[in-house]
């Protein structure tokens, strides 16, 4: 019973970063208020030595001081089984990358390794679980080709079932689009399509997904951009009427509405940054509040967190703040099951800080908790018996 609690709780709790449980209803997460956060961040040019892990209270907004829950070179993405048993790690280490397995200690969480794979092309950057979670999900930027693996008995990883590389026509910028760059995979809401945001093909593109095999099918259906935008990551409306495509190269946010089927129609494309800003910036995040009544994205080089309005009947968005995350490069930011707290991520900085929500407006206010962490770029929440 314990283990099905735990998979229902954290079912919910994967909304944005994985977009994998949207549209599942919040309010069991709301059961819990103490959490194990996993971070995700580089090892290469910092003194992390691995992931690291931390409490956090979704009652008071306390985070506890940092351990070191496993060593690994460059986990830059993690994802938490949803058994609660096992963590996955993507090894960004260029054509040296590898995905690695890891067994969590209930108690401590401490993590153990249990094996680790060639992630079979070069910079993985993020991962996600098929609806089952017998599969593993791999998206591989500078390569931009995507693998599948089984997820063995005991968690360890199988030889992949699928890989394919992204194909379609590239976008002009020449620096960030010179191939294809897979940014993101998820599966659709019932397991049998598969998304891959590609920066370099300013496309997401659709796969056919055999959950039985593992295996991946193309297919014809995608969302297109206007050229130059970026594909990053991707979130779903509670719903799943409608799909939030964050652009990184021109800091947008797209609007489409989605059918089961895979086939999207561009509604709306909002700017992240305000008229005649003129400086660097990246676009990184984006999630849907666990309300599905607001949305967030993340500026890096702004530095901001901006905050949207989403209109219940057509998807639609409409600007509400843009934050400044008291720090530098927020390359990823988490909401907390409860949808309480925003944690904003600095990875040049080197800090997690913390926002309080507005349940009313969505609009964030800064808590004063800040926890210093290495480059942190990815959080995991796990709930705590």
């Amino acid at each position: 019973m314990n283990n099905l609690r735990r998979f229902i709780s954290f079912t919910i709790l994967l909304t944005a970063p994985l977009a994998l449980y949207a549209g599942r209803d919040a309010a069991t997460s709301a059961s819990h208020t103490e959490y194990r956060a996993y971070v995700g961040n580089y090892t290469t040019k910092t003194d992390s030595k691995g992931i690291y892990e931390f409490r956090f209270d979704a009652a008071t907004g306390k985070m506890s001081a940092l351990e070191l829950a496993g060593e690994t070179k460059d986990p830059s993405w993690v994802a938490v089984h949803p058994s609660g048993k096992y963590l996955y790690a993507a090894n960004e280490m260029g054509k040296a990358s590898t995905v690695s397995a890891f067994a969590i200690e209930p108690k401590s969480g401490k993590l153990t390794l249990l094996n680790e794979l060639p992630a079979l092309g070069e910079d993985p950057c993020h991962l996600s679980f098929d609806r089952t979670g017998k599969f593993l999900f791999s998206a591989n930027y500078t390569s931009g080709n995507v693998v599948v693996y089984p997820i063995l008995a005991d968690g360890k990883l199988g030889e992949h079932t699928a890989l394919l590389t992204d194909q379609g026509t590239t976008g002009p910028n020449k620096k960030r689009q010179d191939r294809s760059h897979a940014h993101w995979i998820a599966p659709s809401e019932n397991n049998r399509l598969v998304y891959v945001a590609d920066l370099g093909l300013d496309r997401v593109l659709v796969y056919k997904f055999d959950s039985a095999k593992g295996t991946l099918t193309a297919t014809q259906d995608s969302a297109e951009f206007k050229p130059g935008i970026g594909p990053r990551h991707v979130a779903f409306s509670k719903d799943r009427k409608f799909m939030y495509v964050l652009g990184e190269l021109e800091s947008t946010v797209t609007v489409f509405a989605s059918e089961s089927t895979g086939k999207s129609r561009s509604i709306q494309t909002v700017p992240m940054l305000p008229a005649g800003f003129s400086g660097r910036n990246d676009a990184a995040e984006i999630e849907i509040h666990p309300s599905g009544k607001f949305l967030y994205a993340s500026n890096r080089g702004r530095d901001s967190i901006v905050v949207y309005s989403i209109d219940s009947r057509n998807g639609t968005l409409a600007q509400v703040a843009d934050v400044p995350t008291g720090g530098k490069e927020p390359r990823h930011f988490a909401i907390d099951p409860t949808g309480t707290f925003l944690l904003a991520e600095n990875q040049n900085s080197d800090t997690i800080v913390e926002f309080r929500i507005d349940p009313a407006t969505g609009k964030l206010t800064p808590t004063g908790e800040t926890l210093s962490v290495p480059s942190p770029i990815c959080i995991m929440f796990l709930p705590l018996e």
